[in-house]
């Protein structure tokens, strides 16, 4: 019975360490990937992005920005703010705390290449860290 109970002990005791070592999924991460696109004092739309490993992904593993076209990165974005958008409305369906903020986004509006590449990249960042598919074609 003592061997047992030692034995027990010792598998929630791996159980537990192991539990909290493993790499961070989407779920907690609300601040983290949150962004938003706002216009700075020179009148240009930019978005801000909350992860800090975000910019180091723009530099070191992204594209160069004229790698696609503007219209490219558009239509692009269009789809994947899409799917975001959806993910966010169905909180029983997604996880609320990964999809907290709907995405403001006008296909319409003129937001320039250096938004529409970010905003792209956000979504190519999320599926590299995350594992998050929105729909990805490569």
């Amino acid at each position: 019975m003592k061997k047992i109970f030692v034995m027990l002990l010792f598998s929630f005791l791996i159980w537990d360490c192991t539990s909290q070592t493993t790499a961070s999924a989407p779920e907690n991460n609300k601040e983290e990937n949150s962004l938003k696109l706002e216009k700075n004092d020179e009148d240009e739309y930019d978005i801000i992005v909350l992860d800090p490993q975000y910019e180091t992904y723009l530099k070191s593993i992204a594209m160069p920005m004229n790698h696609y076209s503007e219209q490219y990165y558009k239509s692009k974005n269009e789809i994947y703010v899409t799917e975001w958008n959806i993910r966010h409305a169905q909180p029983m369906r997604y996880d609320p705390d990964f999809y907290a903020v709907s995405i403001d986004y006008n296909p319409q509006t003129d937001y320039g290449i250096k938004l529409e590449y970010k905003l792209y990249n956000f979504f190519q960042f999320i599926n590299w860290k995350y594992k998050v598919n929105l729909g990805f074609d490569r």
